[in-house]
């Protein structure tokens, strides 16, 4: 076999194994799409198809094999945006891995879980998808908006304690479950092997 055949032959089973992967977000100031960024660019190095959008904008995820959707959380809530997603695609949703994040929390309690809104808990378990995965969140006087967040970010809990290490973990973690999937005969649509 020559080089070239060997080469062709090796991109034939890495795009076997790739998969198209939509990372989603709903963002208020900029923390939760950075994190969606790093998920996408670790996915993508793990040979995945990825495209990072924010969640307002996308329509139709017939395209994709696999969701992320992140949100950032503020006073115990998701971004309507992001539940509105979640709501207007549960049947698409449900025959796909999907996965799910929120971020925002910072100060003493950046490390802390935070618990899913009812309405998000609901939809995530219609869905299929494991709980929210906590992030901790960035609060800068640049980018906050609306007068407690300027507030907070002139104070202690001012700054940026996202994890980027423990980000780009997670994302690692669901490249694998995305390849493991793939190489078995589970099929998501009826539950049971085909």
């Amino acid at each position: 076999m020559t080089t070239t055949a060997l080469q062709q032959e090796l991109d034939g089973k890495e795009d076997a194994m790739s998969k198209k992967i939509l990372v989603a977000y709903a963002s208020k100031m900029g923390g939760t799409a950075g994190i969606a960024e790093v998920i996408g660019d670790e996915l993508r190095a793990h040979g995945h198809h990825v495209d990072v959008l924010n969640v307002a904008g996308v329509e139709d995820i017939t395209s994709y094999d696999a969701v992320v959707l992140g949100s950032a959380i503020y006073i115990r809530r998701w971004r309507r945006e992001a539940v509105r997603f979640l709501r207007h695609h549960v049947e698409e949703l449900r025959r796909r891995q999907v996965w799910l994040f929120h971020s925002g929390p910072v100060g003493p309690d950046k490390d802390q879980e935070q618990a899913m809104p009812p309405a998000v808990r609901r939809l995530a378990h219609q869905i299929g998808a494991t709980p929210a995965v906590t992030f901790a969140g960035r609060l800068e006087p640049a980018t906050a908006t609306g007068f407690l967040a300027r507030r907070l970010a002139s104070g202690s809990l001012a700054g940026d304690a996202r994890d980027w290490d423990k980000i780009r973990v997670w994302s690692a973690d669901i490249s694998a479950a995305v390849e493991a999937t793939q190489r078995s005969n589970w099929h998501r649509t009826t539950g049971t092997a085909r």
